[in-house]
């Protein structure tokens, strides 16, 4: 039985030269930057990774890169998304070879699937594959994946090995661990939505591939490792300097430009991306520049050892939070039974 990919593991950003072209040199360092910084796996061909905007050819040339620049210093999750099933087949067994420890799968995007539709998909991709699969749940841009279909799939599927959810639905979260858990051990949660990322800890998953986690490594890090050691109101203090970072990046531009921006603050030039912005866009970045720098500054530290600095909430507001969830999972557990 396989260890559950656990931890955080960065969907980074794609570099680009002025061209528009895949900056591999640039790339190169930007991984091994993430990996000195603590990070627990790479994800390349994710959302913020905007692997939409590239094309096939493209994107294994990424994840090649990703692959070989790690190194087998940490594991690499292949975003293997394409238009349909024959191609991300293709796209897996690629990612495969090159030594991807698993892929994530989006569910289809543009023609919205039924919930059984959704299931055929990725059972005939579970099928056929000779590499681990995460199916990516993201019910803002493509067909969602129910908690009932989960469920089937860890059932059926020993090739689904977890689940990448990016709906922030913490409950469903807490019905999905309640029933596959005790059924497969091996079966990663892992949560693609920034603002839930303690919360989501906190009632039993496994880590997250967060876009902050490109831009300030250190502070999501610190978010898993509380959580993990049990320290759940440093989670939360941290939690609370995450969210308007992640708020403030997400609203800027056109996604991911934020993070592309927050990416500059650490003294990244990893290029515009491939979205083309509006003059007025372009100054609001401009504008809003400094205010991410003062924001990754409060809560990143300089030193040698890349501490995260703790926010100051009143100790009765991080219990009150800590014990509701807590009460929630234990609640949904006793109905499991």
């Amino acid at each position: 039985m396989n260890q559950r990919i656990s931890g955080i593991l960065t969907p980074n950003i794609t570099p680009v030269d002025a061209k528009g072209r895949v900056d591999e040199d640039t790339l190169r360092a930007y991984v091994d930057w993430l990996i000195e910084r603590g990070v627990d796996g790479i994800y390349p061909n994710g959302s913020t990774g905007e692997f939409v905007r590239f094309s096939p050819q493209e994107r294994r040339h990424i994840a090649q890169i990703v692959i070989d620049q790690a190194a087998g210093r940490v594991p690499v999750l292949a975003g293997a998304a394409e238009a349909n099933t024959r191609e991300t087949i293709e796209a897996c067994e690629a990612y495969a070879a090159m030594g991807a420890r698993a892929v994530a799968i989006v569910a289809p995007f543009y023609y919205r699937l039924s919930s059984e539709g959704v299931y055929a998909y990725f059972r005939e991709i579970a099928d056929a594959v000779s590499i681990d699969v995460t199916v990516y749940n993201i019910p803002l841009f493509a067909s969602p994946i129910d908690v009932d279909t989960v469920i089937r799939l860890a059932s059926e599927c020993p090739r689904v090995i977890g689940i990448k959810d990016s709906s922030g639905d913490v409950p469903n979260m807490i019905r999905m661990i309640a029933a596959i858990r005790p059924m497969r051990d091996d079966f990663s949660f892992l949560t693609g939505w920034d603002t839930v990322l303690t919360p989501m800890l906190l009632v039993g998953a496994d880590g997250g591939t967060n876009a902050t986690s490109g831009v300030v490594p250190e502070l999501t890090r610190a978010i898993h490792r509380a959580c993990v050691a049990g320290d759940y109101a440093t989670a939360v203090q941290l939690q609370y300097q995450l969210v308007p970072l992640f708020d403030t990046m997400i609203s800027l531009g056109e996604f991911p430009a934020g993070f592309r921006a927050g990416a500059r603050s650490r003294g990244w030039d990893l290029g515009s991306g491939r979205v083309t912005l509006s003059a007025t866009q372009q100054e609001a970045v401009r504008r809003s520049q400094d205010q991410i720098d003062a924001m990754i500054r409060r809560v990143t530290d300089d030193s040698s050892d890349h501490q995260t600095r703790q926010a100051s909430l009143p100790s009765e507001t991080i219990e009150s939070i800590v014990e509701s969830v807590i009460r929630q999972l234990q609640v949904t557990r006793d109905e499991a039974r």
